[in-house]
């Protein structure tokens, strides 16, 4: 059985440097923004070793502007990107998919996913566990899934959930306190 060759690209954007890699079949990892080329290219081949530094196709040129666009706050969708989710277990790719149709500025929770889903509560921490182990982020945008109430809940990526929430304020998602349910008088 022949080896499928995985070639990747570390590029810049306004958020930082970020690595995208490629199979013949899709995008098959995306790693996040870090400080330097030279971070982002070691997390990036800690999950995919044997990844060759390779000129991209037309297609992968496409997301990589996507995604500098996204990182200048620009409103981009990624969902028909074709991704290589070979060896992936095949409920995770379901969770996958459904991550996927959460659009620009809007979230879900992962107890909300695993309902879409048609599984029951108990599958929140499966889509919670596909999702850090999520191996092409933003173009899966883990980022949209949070913890139940609302609340920010993990992100395995650089930075964090400080991450998670700075790209979802560049989508326009606010976090904080809530509006006051009353009105104030003003004095």
């Amino acid at each position: 059985m022949a080896q499928t060759i995985h070639h990747y690209l570390i590029f810049e954007t306004a958020g930082g440097f970020c690595g995208i890699a490629w199979s013949d079949a899709g995008i098959v990892r995306f790693q996040l923004p870090t400080k330097t080329a030279e971070a982002t290219e070691r997390l990036l081949l800690r999950r995919l070793p044997g990844g060759l530094p390779g000129a991209p196709t037309p297609q992968v040129f496409e997301i990589v502007a996507a995604v500098r666009r996204y990182f200048q706050g620009e409103e981009t969708d990624f969902s028909d990107v074709e991704l290589d989710l070979a060896g992936q277990d095949a409920f995770f790719r379901e969770i996958y998919a459904a991550a996927r149709r959460v659009g620009w500025g809007r979230t879900t929770t992962y107890g909300a996913l695993a309902k879409e889903l048609g599984a029951g509560p108990e599958a929140a921490r499966d889509v919670g566990q596909a999702m850090a182990k999520n191996p092409i982020a933003l173009i899966i945008p883990c980022h949209r899934v949070l913890a139940a109430g609302g609340r920010i809940g993990g992100f395995s990526a650089p930075g964090g959930a400080s991450s998670k929430t700075r790209m979802l304020e560049l989508e326009g998602v606010q976090f904080g306190p809530p509006p006051p349910a009353q009105q104030s008088l003003g004095f």
